[in-house]
């Protein structure tokens, strides 16, 4: 057995075994927790990893793994011994799955990682390719051919396998003893709060815990920005100090970080000592990607219940390199989960392995993803908004701690020599692919979402009428809205009636409801940024608010109506004049049937049983909901033609078609028949052809009409002419056969009328 030290006083012990040619070398942890407050639905400790390095054998510009089975893992990563030298060939990986139990086909894996420490600012470590998450597997197979020929390929190369202790194999494979253990000077170790989340598993989706997240506080370095001109190369970095002096508070709200204890990290296999701080604060952030994909599908979608262990297993393997810690500041996922990366508190300016010459004032935010289409991924991984609007909201908070503009519009930020945006990808630092053409094409959006909000769009008013331009209510609405900016960087929504705040939302609400007062009012909507700018909704809505009933201002009457008679029902017409302070919405009938009019009519169309009283009931509505009723009662009766005083030469016809089966007939000029009734509506009941004549209608005595019965088709029981008076009285209605040449006859059956 082996030891190798790691930066400080802790000893990783490593032994060695030989399985299928190959050696492997594992580490067991011992579960201690981090500092912070752990969730208490995570009860269960931090996640033990397992790390195991294979040799890589053969000679000259080629090295390979035979395929051989192993222990369960989910990332794998070639090393080797001189982390200064690059490895200029091809590695090739076959792994089998273990949900299937099949090999995969040969897939690439990149051979440059670009998240590295600064120069003898962490140990000496291994060189290596980035970590790949290949989803759970339990076998491997590895070859490496060199570029550059026999002598092309560094020395010391492994593939280095990370499980973790609770994934069972399918096979029982002998691994190596393992042991941690610290000097006797070396007792101290963080609080114990052994927090941690279900490991995913790839045949079945785990019962997720609520992830435990840092409370709000605000600790970075005070001291101000650097101003040096940029540099085309990094220089030699600043030197960073090992504590941070208490700061500012952030001039934004911290958004919700899982804790390292949250997503199961074993604080025992990082280096012990204190983290290094950098003297003047984070300056700049940079954004990465993970390069994390599914190498057997060439995707890099993933479940986001993975990401507590891919996040473990990255961690695991950067400690391999014997970096101190994981090199990432914080990490993301595709739902806009955030994860505490590198120990030392989220708050504080800790130099990570993440921008190499560029790691001291700067904090990395790694995605986990792979964000462009290449070689290795035909799909890559989905730009969510979720996942923007998080790295936004972090990068404003971190940036916050300095008081630093994400958004200046230019390269304000100094480190190391060279300008940045506050807010830069990782190949703004040097020439990288990292964070993937997709997601670098997207960081001028986070730098515009960290520092801004976009205005909401109004879609709608929900419990109001629409009537015309404005939306009227008894005094309460739901305003609706959409919104384009990632609910991450929303403070909150407001409601604003008249430009006064009447309403507030949370940033992940669509809409409010709101009261208002009587009278009109503009209702707009504005966003606010977690920096506190606001954006105002660039429309708005006219809202009434209306609590007056609406008024019938001219009575219901009722009046006979010119249509067809039967001996039971009478045709007539109710009419009425309605009105509202703000907007009438209808007018319904209630009695004795139902119908529903525009607020414009003012007349319905029905029928009165006859010699019976019928009330006939209206209902007003405004927009608003308010309304009013009122209602007449009326009777309507027939007086047949033999109820009329006759005047010259009268004959009487038969036929079912007429009222009573029998109507009056005249040819003889003059001749007349006359009614008399008390009422207040009156009409002429008559029988038509193409042969019918003319009568003159007297009312009272006064000829008020001349009227023709000729129709094309013949037609009984017609009312062809009515008049209506504002009140009930005693009235005589007279009509005179007119004699018209070729067709001097007219037919009638009688009057209806309303009493």
């Amino acid at each position: 057995m082996r030891r190798i030290r790691l930066r400080g006083r802790a000893w990783l012990a490593i032994g060695a075994v030989v399985l299928g040619g190959a050696g492997v070398i594992t580490a067991a942890s011992v579960a201690s927790g981090p500092e912070g407050t752990a969730s208490s639905a995570a009860s269960k400790g931090p996640v033990k990893t397992q790390v195991d390095a294979l040799a890589l054998k053969g000679t000259g510009g080629e090295r390979e793994l035979p395929q051989q089975r192993t222990d369960a893992f989910g990332t794998l990563g070639v090393t080797w011994d001189d982390p200064k030298e690059e490895l200029d060939g091809t590695v090739q990986l076959r792994v089998r799955t273990q949900k299937t139990g099949k090999w995969s086909d040969w897939f690439g894996i990149e051979t440059h990682n670009d998240d590295a420490p600064d120069a003898g600012a962490e140990s000496a470590g291994r060189g290596g390719t980035p970590p790949l998450w290949v989803g759970w597997s339990d076998g491997v197979q590895a070859r490496v051919r060199s570029d550059k020929g026999a002598a092309g390929l560094p020395k010391g190369m492994k593939l280095t396998l990370v499980g973790e202790s609770d994934k069972k194999s399918s096979v029982d494979v002998a691994m190596a003893p393992a042991a941690f253990a610290v000097d006797a000077e070396d007792t101290a170790s963080p609080s114990a709060d052994p927090t941690v989340t279900a490991s995913p598993s790839e045949t079945t989706e785990p019962a997720t815990t609520e992830p435990s997240t840092t409370e709000p506080s605000a600790t970075e370095s005070s001291a101000p920005a650097s101003s040096a001109p940029a540099s085309s190369s990094p220089p030699a970095t600043s030197s960073p100090t090992a504590s941070a002096s208490t700061p500012p508070t952030s001039t934004v709200a911290k958004p919700p970080i899982v804790t390292r204890a949250g997503w199961g990290a074993d604080e025992s296999i990082r280096e012990q000592t204190e983290p290094d701080y950098a003297p003047n604060g984070v300056q700049v952030v940079f954004v990465h990607h993970t390069a994390t994909y599914n190498a057997t599908t060439k995707s890099g979608d993933y479940s986001c219940s993975n990401s507590p262990s891919i996040i473990r297993q990255i961690y695991a393997y950067h400690v391999s390199q014997t970096w101190r810690d994981i090199g990432y500041n914080f990490l993301v996922d595709k739902c806009g989960t955030i994860y505490e990366g590198r120990y030392g508190g989220v708050d504080r300016p800790v130099v990570g392995a993440q921008t190499e010459g560029y790691n001291t004032g700067t904090a990395g935010i790694a995605v986990i993803g792979y964000f462009q289409t290449d070689k290795y991924v035909s799909k890559a991984t989905p730009m969510t908004s979720q996942m923007l609007g998080s790295v936004s909201a972090l990068a404003t908070w971190k940036l916050g701690l300095k008081k630093i503009d994400p958004n200046p519009g230019t390269k304000s930020q100094t480190v190391n020599g060279k300008a940045f945006y506050p807010i830069s990808g990782h190949r703004d630092g040097f020439a990288t692919e990292c964070p993937g053409t997709d997601l670098y094409a997207k960081v001028p959006t986070i730098r515009t979402y960290a520092s801004a909000v976009a205005a909401p769009k109004l879609s709608s008013v929900k419990g109001a009428t629409l009537s015309g331009t404005s939306y009227y209510t008894k005094g309460t609405a739901t305003v609706s809205w959409t919104e384009s900016t990632p609910t991450a960087v929303i403070k909150r929504f407001e409601v604003l009636v008249d430009g006064k705040v009447a309403a507030t939302a949370k940033a992940t609400a669509t809409s409010a409801p709101i009261t208002v007062a009587a009278g009109r009012h503009t209702v707009t909507v504005r966003a606010v940024h977690m920096s506190n700018k606001t954006a105002t909704s660039a429309s708005s809505y006219s809202v009434v608010g209306d609590t007056t009933k609406p008024t019938f201002t001219t009575a219901p009457s009722v009046k006979i109506r010119n249509a067809t008679v039967s001996s039971t029902s009478v045709p007539v017409s109710v009419t009425w004049k309605a009105a509202d302070t703000g907007a009438l919405k209808s007018v319904a009938a209630t009695a004795p049937s139902t119908a529903t009019f525009g607020p414009t009519t003012t007349s319905w169309s029905t029928t009165g049983k006859v010699n019976t009283a019928v009330t006939y009931g209206l209902k007003a509505t405004d927009a608003a909901g308010n309304y009013t009723t009122a209602s007449v009662s009326r009777t309507a009766a027939i007086l047949q033609e033999t109820s009329a005083t006759k005047s010259g030469t009268w004959s009487t016809k038969s036929s079912t078609s007429y009222l009573g089966g029998k109507s009056y007939t005249s040819s003889s000029k003059n001749a007349s028949l006359t009614w008399t009734f008390t009422g207040r509506s009156v009409g002429w009941v008559v029988s038509r052809a193409s042969t019918s004549g003319q009568a003159y209608v007297y009312v009272d005595g006064v000829k008020t009409a001349t009227v023709d019965l000729k129709t094309s088709t013949t037609a009984y029981r017609q009312t062809i002419w009515s008049k209506s008076w504002s009140t009930s009285a005693k009235h005589t209605l007279k009509i005179v056969v007119v004699g018209t040449s070729g067709r001097p006859a007219i037919t009638t059956d009688g009057i209806t009328y309303v009493k």
